[in-house]
């Protein structure tokens, strides 16, 4: 058993959206609803399921073909804004698919340029309303290591506790040993925290382990404690915490891993 809360929604979950929920396409809002739900494809996040009324009918080309998904039947659509065109992208739920779902359209995530809640971007997918992270400043100390080799140790880190995820361990960059860091390009967006800053790959001897290390320099308001400092992947690195060693957490983002 893992030891963090896991997720609670189940597969199917359908829940209504109290929040606005629009899309900007070729600077054009393509939709804008009170009226979204939530849908748990899988149990980690779920995706918006908007009703085809709240689409503007100009932009939404239908392509007359029709799918058998494990959900139901839907009807394939387009989306066309001005010169952009994302064919495909659209999935409208007829009246042969899970109950509630009829008439609701699943938009592919990439097929849109900005998503937004109320006035507010959100990235990557919708931010799951059972999901809670908190950054919390701790005097617990922890120490990160790789292949026996002392990567990071700080008498004050930051704690981020996040739902369905391992607690991840913000440490001052001045804790870090920045001789095996290798800043990479990677730039990766959380829905929770905002856009990273820099990542880097560790080298310990002649090898390198891509992309172990992360940064937030403008993290979201409510992440504003792990400004500029520096985690790891628990996956792949080997956390002490308080004296005690951590086993390697198994996660979504590497199944594989131990």
């Amino acid at each position: 058993m893992p030891n963090y809360p896991a997720m609670i929604a189940r597969t199917n979950q359908m829940e209504p959206v109290p929040r606005r929920i629009r899309a900007v396409l070729n600077g054009q809002t393509v939709l804008d609803t009170d009226r979204a739900v939530y849908l748990w494809e899988w149990s980690n996040y779920p995706q918006y399921y908007i009703p085809v009324s709240d689409i503007g009918p100009d932009v939404l080309i239908d392509e007359n073909r029709e799918q058998k998904l494990s959900r139901g039947t839907a009807r394939r659509h387009g989306l066309r804004a001005g010169d952009v065109n994302r064919p495909g992208s659209v999935r409208v739920y007829t009246e042969d698919s899970l109950p509630g779902m009829a008439g609701l359209a699943r938009i592919d995530w990439d097929a849109i340029d900005a998503w937004y809640e109320e006035d507010e971007r959100v990235y990557v997918h919708p931010r799951n309303p059972y999901v809670r992270v908190d950054a919390l400043r701790s005097t617990r100390p922890v120490r990160v290591e790789l292949d026996g080799v002392a990567l990071a140790e700080s008498a004050s880190p930051v704690l981020v506790f996040e739902t369905g995820l391992p607690t991840r361990y913000y440490v001052n960059p001045t804790e870090v040993d920045l001789i095996h860091l290798v800043p990479t390009a990677t730039e990766t967006e959380c829905p929770y925290k905002g856009t990273t800053s820099r990542y880097w790959s560790v080298r310990i001897g002649d090898t390198v382990h891509d992309d172990l290390a992360w940064s937030y320099d403008f993290p979201t308001r409510q992440l504003l404690p792990i400004a500029g400092l520096i985690a790891f992947y628990n996956e792949k690195v080997d956390i002490t915490l308080g004296g005690h060693p951590l086993d390697r957490p198994v996660t979504h983002f590497f199944p594989g891993s131990h």
